[in-house]
């Protein structure tokens, strides 16, 4: 282990300078400085650019560093603790512990950059399908969660992500026999406090793992926290488990790889975001897969700039998602939770050789009278709900129906609605869809199925 000195700092970006006769840390190497009052700054060498110089990006602010503090090498990468004394812990980019209940003792740490040949050795492998219920009726018709695949939460702000990703964990963790791994990617601080004590007020802490990297931290501990979170998840996958993966949020990755591109020199793209973005985003999700013995089944919220879903940081995740679910800004000015817009959403899972017949006539027949009610709410605009034909009119209000049978109140959004969450099974959310579109509640109003769990 050698020994440096900082030369150049800017921002989040540092430079260290070793002697000619000390041997340069490698790519991806761990390195510590303090500060003058001893606070400890981790720095991740990044780029060798000459002149016996280690540029690094730091993982902690680099406010009251100075030129010249010294540099120690650690000779080896960011290693996390991995295993099952992770459950009910809450821990940053370095795997330590930051909820104050001593350290994490492990025999074993692994490193959060895989080499590309390992990655491939355990690409997904055939599987069997295998549904995953959430309780949640919207998704559980037109969105299946298949075990294995990876499911894209799109959304503006405040359109409801984190509430929906909550309500996912809240449902399926204590039913579903699989490792539940958190990642909090560049999301704020009052969220993860909020996630944290809600596991602990429901019991559910010691059957989780939550890794965070928030909004007031480095881009760097943003930025790698997303690795960390994946090779925990890696390590259950070897043993032959079952993951739930759940991010929040892939965009402030995309944003954070995009403030070290700038602060590093490199010429951006046309597009404005980093030269990289393809291999950042590729090296991170190529690791969420599955095997013949194990699974990770990822639950991604990815951030929409400006409700622009062309946008090129959103658009590089489509390739990688089995599910894409749009949350509409126009659902939640009119009250609809939660606000998924199922004409603009898609699911490969959506198919009779994974969800059987029955369950895909359903999806179908809801689509098809949700898609003519669109065209029709135009002209109902206009003229009136009166002055169009009788078949049509039959049609304008189921689909009304259906759209508010499928709102929900949520156990995680009780402090918001003061509603009671209720969980819907599958077969109650068929049934229920499958006796509004026969016609079997013609007479009965739209507004009774509104935030309603089952029919009962």
């Amino acid at each position: 282990m050698s020994t440096g000195r900082i030369v150049a700092v800017q921002g989040p970006v540092v430079d260290v300078q070793f002697s000619n006769s000390a041997p340069l840390p490698a790519i991806y190497e761990l390195l510590f400085t303090a500060t003058y009052d001893n606070r400890r700054v981790p720095l991740e060498v990044v780029e060798h650019p000459g002149g016996n110089i280690a540029r690094c990006i730091a993982l902690a602010q680099t406010h009251d560093l100075q030129r010249n503090a010294q540099v120690q090498a650690t000779g080896s990468p960011i290693t996390v603790p991995t295993g099952k004394e992770c459950f009910g812990r809450l821990m940053n980019v370095l795997g330590e512990p930051i909820d104050k209940k001593g350290e994490i003792n492990v025999s074993e740490k692994k490193p959060i950059h895989v080499p590309p040949h390992l990655t491939v050795k355990l690409k997904r492998q055939a599987m069997k399908y295998e549904i995953m219920e959430t309780g949640m009726k919207m998704i559980d018709l037109l969105f299946p969660l298949v075990k294995g695949s990876k499911t894209g939460l799109l959304g503006g702000a405040g359109l409801g992500k984190t509430i929906l990703v909550m309500e996912i964990i809240y449902n399926i963790v204590g039913k579903a026999q699989g490792v539940p791994i958190f990642t909090g990617v560049g999301e704020r601080i009052r969220e993860g406090n909020e996630l944290y004590y809600e596991f602990q007020e429901r019991k559910m802490l010691d059957k989780v793992i939550l890794i965070f990297g928030q909004m007031n931290e480095s881009p760097g501990a943003r930025f790698e926290v997303a690795h960390t979170g994946v090779t925990i998840a890696e390590r259950f996958l070897e043993e032959g488990k079952d993951v739930l993966f759940f991010v929040d949020n892939v965009f402030r990755f995309v944003q954070a790889g995009s403030e070290l591109s700038t602060l590093l020199g490199r010429t951006p793209s046309e597009t404005g975001y980093q030269p990289t973005l393809l291999a950042e985003m590729s090296a991170f999700q190529e690791r969420i897969r599955s095997t013949y013995q194990g699974s990770i089944t990822a639950i991604e919220a990815v951030y929409i700039p400006a409700d622009d879903l062309s946008d090129p940081a959103v658009v590089c995740t489509f390739g990688y998602l089995n599910s894409i679910v749009v949350l509409s800004r126009e659902k939640v000015q009119a009250g609809f939770y939660p606000a998924i817009d199922p004409l603009i959403s898609s699911s490969f899972s959506l198919d009779t050789d994974i969800v059987g017949q029955k369950h895909y006539n359903i999806a179908m027949e809801v689509l098809k009278i949700l898609n003519k009610y669109e065209e029709l709410k135009r002209i109902v605009a206009v003229i009136g709900v009166e002055e169009i034909s009788k078949e049509d009119r039959v049609i304008y209000e189921r689909a009304r129906k259906i759209q508010n049978f499928l709102t929900q109140p949520f156990f995680t959004g009780e402090i918001y609605t003061g509603k009671k969450g209720e969980y819907v099974t599958l077969e109650q959310t068929l049934n229920g869809c499958e006796q509004i579109c026969a016609g079997k509640f013609d007479k009965r109003s739209a507004e009774s199925f509104y935030m309603i769990g089952a029919i009962k």
